[in-house]
């Protein structure tokens, strides 16, 4: 197209706000809006020397040569249209688009109409990048937000000061971010939306490994997020190996007790991977069947079989939007790159399969298209001619995976082959010690796509190319090496985060929290080889980590273990037994005592006189909950005493909070107080993280009842911090909750009523165990005065999610997060 501004540009994209309900509205005067509506917006852009690059109905397309000048024609836009029926969202970004015959091409383009679409009427947003170019002085910061387009979250402002709901960014979901948007796939995209929109219950994209149905299939999600107003959720099921685990697996990723909780949710799940996990079908049927307003769209090399599946089978891509991939992907490594003949002809001997493109485009940071094509040419029938049992699709990428692997210098063949031993992503630390991968090897191996970085300092193996290097592992003869070497890392991994009451030194959950798929995998290991006694230190370590985390998935591990590590030492085997206590507590079971009992007699035979304390003080705890006071205070007096005698401090502070509410259910509330803060003061000198929240919360509760609201919210503000950072979501939620009474006791009603909604939202999206007696206890000290400016708090608060939550409560503590 003529006459578009080249080089750095800057792009306004508008949309009206309600074009349909409008419609409706207005009825035949709706013409002569929308007309008036151009005529505004085109004066604006025309005096601005702005470019009109597309009208599609009701939205506008402009490219503007001075970003100053895209700003000028926004405000003087919305300022025509203010106080008229039509309201335009508007998003402003500056890039360096390529321009074809056709106009605007490039990943620019698509981020600027991705900010507008995530706007209000009357709004106005724009990019960092477009800020660096003018005055930022009208500019109002609004954070960093995560568009639909999946990649990383992109920093926006606002236009002007005015008001406005929060942004329809993806900041809610746990939908990942891709490192580039979606290519092509625009009438994939409109099907699946309507097929989900319509009354399909389960979607299932089948095809090949290296299909994309992945990366289709979180474009679908994220393009739905607003349909589902029960949350959107990715599942990865890649680093699962057994099917009985699928459904804990999805009830975790939620955060749901089991999936009977999704039963009045209306939410979407992207369950991807399952084609090893077939036999999960029928708990996929079940969920459905429960969750009747829940809808799943699944990924697999294989249909799932059950009743009301859709099977939408996923195609190569087409010839255009192949090269278009290989071209961003080439360019990325070498910005020089130009698509000819050669490059359409790679893509085509390569059926178009994403993952088979991206392999390729890393090869041409050092070749040129026709060298490349040339070696493909010898390579792919060599290479594709020995399986016939597979597709033929199939074949071609696995060809493309064998191909690389083959490039490979030997010094790199064999890290690689180790590194399959990982589940989900791993650390350069892990991969050095595991499969003797060094940083340049990594380097390495993610120039050439058989890797991927993630984040600042992590890894991941795409599961296709994670077979084949599995295949070279198990033909090896250090498979059982090093996947003992995999197993005894994260063991010793575990036990340095000290997550164990009587280890020495602080709690350090954020060690094991990235690592849970390496963790399944090495304790799935050490069952199946009969390595009974390293799998029960595995899980042992991790003790605090499944109270934090998943108590349920704790007791199958440790249910599993315990018979097959008959032969562990009887000090491990009684750990095994608390850990099973431990869990069987936070999951409201009746056993729990028992087990403490258990437990307990076992440490005492042993004479360990430090668990044996330890074992004490969980006992009288259990026992007090039943209302059994006197045996409590007995089993406590006998645990601090000896907690004292060795200056074990973690237990002390430990016995001394129980001792506390003891003291408070017996009308002592000063005496409890003074026994939280000998407790809290030794659990911060000791690095307790967990307990030090515990007591705060504790502390928080009895200040509460004692009106006494600036120091109940210093104490519940100190436990939320806490709590978000060892990832611990039920003490989060609980200190929130004492926020939110600590806000109503102050009479700021707008902000106690933000924090309830908030919970009342989390605990919708992702059922407490208990809430609803919870809910009962603490209402009536938060419901005290539900006027309009509590209601207009409590609707913002239902549109945070819990991390944004804990943002707003913290910084209305005057604390920065």
């Amino acid at each position: 197209m003529r006459g578009l501004p080249t080089g750095t540009v800057t792009f306004l994209f508008t949309d009206i706000e309600g074009s349909t309900r409008l419609l409706h509205e207005l009825g035949d005067e709706y013409a002569d809006a929308l007309a008036e509506h151009r005529r505004v917006l085109r004066a604006a852009f025309t005096r601005q020397a702005g470019v009109e690059v597309d009208t599609q109905g009701d939205a506008f397309f402009v490219a503007f040569a001075r970003a100053r000048d895209a700003l000028a024609a926004a405000r003087e836009g919305q300022d025509g249209l203010s106080g008229g029926p039509i309201r335009v969202r508007m998003g402003v970004h500056t890039g360096e688009p390529l321009v074809t015959d056709e106009g605007y091409v490039g990943i620019d383009v698509h981020r600027g109409a991705r900010i507008a679409a995530i706007g209000h009427g009357g709004q106005v947003l724009v990019s960092q990048s477009t800020r660096e170019l003018v005055d930022a002085g009208a500019l109002r910061d609004l954070g960093e937000h995560r568009l639909k387009d999946l990649t990383a979250p992109e920093r926006l402002y606002q236009l002007g000061n005015g008001d406005f709901p929060p942004l329809r960014s993806l900041n809610a979901t746990n939908l990942p971010v891709a490192t580039s948007p979606l290519v092509g796939r625009g009438h994939e995209l409109r099907e699946l939306q309507a097929l989900l929109r319509d009354s399909a219950r389960l979607v299932t994209l089948t095809g090949p490994g290296g299909t994309g149905k992945t990366r289709l299939g979180l474009q679908v999600a994220a393009e739905l997020i607003e349909d589902f107003p029960g949350g959107v959720f990715f599942v990865p099921l890649a680093g699962v190996r057994q099917p009985e685990l699928v459904p804990t697996t999805i009830a975790g990723t939620i955060g749901v007790r089991d999936l009977g909780d999704l039963r009045e949710r209306r939410a979407l799940l992207v369950i991807d991977n399952l084609e090893h996990l077939l036999e999960a079908a029928p708990a996929i049927a079940s969920l459905l069947s429960t969750a009747p307003q829940t809808k799943v769209l699944a990924t697999s090399r294989a249909p799932l079989r059950i009743g009301g599946e859709h099977e939408y089978p996923i195609e190569p891509l087409p010839d255009e939007d192949a090269i278009e991939l290989l071209t961003q992907r080439a360019r990325a490594v070498r910005r020089d790159f130009t698509p000819d003949a050669a490059a359409q002809e790679i893509c085509r001997r390569l059926d178009g399969l994403p993952l088979a493109l991206e392999l390729a485009a890393s090869r041409l940071r050092s070749l040129g298209s026709a060298s490349l094509l040339e070696r493909l040419d010898r390579r792919l029938p060599l290479l594709t001619g020995g399986r016939r049992d597979a597709p033929e699709r199939q074949r071609t990428l696995r060809a493309t995976i064998e191909w690389s692997y083959d490039l490979l210098h030997p010094d790199l063949q064999r890290p690689f082959a180790r590194l399959a031993a990982f589940a989900g992503t791993f650390s350069i630390e892990a991969a050095e010690a595991v499969a003797g991968a060094e940083l340049d090897d990594l380097d390495s191996l993610v120039e050439v796509s058989l890797l991927k970085a993630v984040g600042a300092d992590r890894f991941l193996m795409l599961e296709t190319i994670r077979e084949l290097a599995l295949e070279r592992l198990e033909a090896s003869d250090e498979a059982n090496e090093v996947r003992l070497r995999h197993a005894e890392l994260f063991t010793a991994l575990a036990q340095s985060a000290n997550l164990n009451q009587e280890a020495d030194g602080p709690m350090q959950h954020s060690l094991v929290i990235p690592e849970h798929d390496n963790i399944r995998t090495a304790l799935e290991w050490t069952i199946s080889a009969g390595h009974g006694e390293l799998g029960l230190r595995l899980a042992v370590a991790l003790e605090n980590f499944w109270v934090t985390t998943d108590p349920d998935e704790g007791t199958r591990w440790l249910e599993r273990l315990l018979p097959i590590g008959t032969a562990a030492p009887s000090t491990l085997h009684a750990l095994a037994v608390r850990c099973l206590a431990n869990c069987a507590t936070m999951s409201g079971e009746d056993l729990a005592e028992r087990l403490y009992e258990q437990s307990l007699a076992e440490f005492r035979v042993l004479g360990d006189e430090l668990r044996t304390a330890i074992g004490l003080e969980r006992l009288a705890s259990q026992v007090a909950s039943r209302g059994d006071e006197t045996r409590a205070r007995r089993l406590l007096g006998e645990s601090l005493a000896s907690h004292r005698g060795s200056g074990f401090k973690k237990g002390e502070a430990a016995s001394l909070t129980l001792l506390g509410h003891l003291e408070q259910r017996q009308g002592a509330p000063e005496r409890a107080l003074e026994l939280f803060a000998q407790s809290l003061a030794l659990a911060r000198e000791t690095g307790f993280t967990w307990w030090e929240k515990n007591v705060l919360l504790s502390q928080a509760e009895l200040l509460c009842e004692l009106t006494r609201a600036h120091d109940a919210g210093r104490s519940a503000t100190q436990a939320l911090e806490v709590a978000d950072q060892i990832g611990d979501r039920i003490g989060t939620i609980d200190a929130l909750v004492l926020l939110a009474r600590v806000a109503a006791e102050q009479e700021d009603r707008e902000l106690a009523g933000r924090l309830w909604g908030a919970i009342e939202a989390e605990v919708e999206r992702s059922p407490v165990a208990g809430w609803q007696q919870e809910r009962e206890r603490v209402a009536p000290s938060i419901l005290t005065h539900p006027d309009a400016q509590f209601e207009g708090g409590w609707s913002a608060g239902r549109r945070l999610s819990l991390p944004e939550a804990v943002a707003c409560a913290l910084e209305s503590s005057g604390r920065e997060r």
